[in-house]
């Protein structure tokens, strides 16, 4: 799926996604440490205002808050930050999920919570570097079935922040993708500044595969390598 928005990553200090307040059962769907719903909503806000400051800018990528929804999205609203979100497959403003009279209906909601609601895709430069964001990742789920895919990115190499999958022990997998989630940042956003070191580490990879596909190119190895590099993603920057 793609996408015209274009998005200014370089005014966003956090990011960050799933944090299912007011879900009674994701502790035990996803390993969370509480021992009650009560618990986990009230660590989760402390830890958010612990980092976050009331002129800070934060993108949430989804599954903002589950169960009666008045409730659990009222309570976003003692977070901290000017809070822009992504909708995932639990909000009740996810495209993938909801129909348009839903998404009218139930975005005021999120809005008087201090919410500003964007599309599914962010396309956009952090510094100058292409990144995109979606609740979802190119691939992958918590189930054996990779639902949504028509409300995913398109996978064409462009480094890709996502969440939805609840994973505990990464944040950057594969070769271009950052999964930001709760569940693997103890349950508290992280700083842009971290995936600005991710993109880094990336670019610093692009240049030597570049380098590498235009020596071997030069020795008329060019057709192989120009596939290398558009797996990659790679601007050779060639005529």
């Amino acid at each position: 799926m793609e996408t015209d928005e274009a998005f200014d990553f370089d005014a966003i200090d956090f990011v960050t996604s799933d944090h299912h307040f007011g879900h009674a059962r994701i502790s035990e769907l996803a390993g969370r440490p509480f021992a009650s719903v009560d618990e986990m909503n009230a660590v989760m806000i402390e830890r958010w205002n612990a980092l976050v400051k009331p002129d800070d800018v934060v993108l949430h990528l989804g599954d903002l808050a589950l169960g009666p929804i008045d409730d659990s999205v009222a309570l976003t609203a003692q977070l901290n930050g000017t809070r822009l979100l992504v909708p995932g497959n639990h909000d009740r403003v996810s495209p993938a999920t909801q129909s348009k009279r839903a998404i009218e209906r139930f975005r005021p909601i999120y809005e008087d919570a201090g919410w500003t609601v964007l599309p599914e895709i962010l396309d956009g430069t952090r510094h100058g570097i292409r990144l995109l964001a979606c609740h979802y990742p190119y691939a992958g789920d918590t189930t054996g079935v990779e639902r949504h895919s028509t409300h995913r990115p398109d996978n064409t190499g462009i480094p890709l922040l996502h969440g939805h999958t609840h994973e505990h022990d990464f944040g950057p997998h594969g070769s271009h993708e950052f999964h930001v989630g709760v569940d693997a940042f103890g349950f508290a956003p992280i700083q842009f500044e971290l995936i600005d070191a991710w993109l880094d580490d990336l670019h610093r990879e692009e240049e030597k595969i570049a380098a590498l596909v235009r020596e071997r190119s030069a020795a008329g190895e060019s057709t192989s390598l120009d596939e290398l590099a558009r797996e990659y993603g790679v601007d050779l920057g060639q005529e």
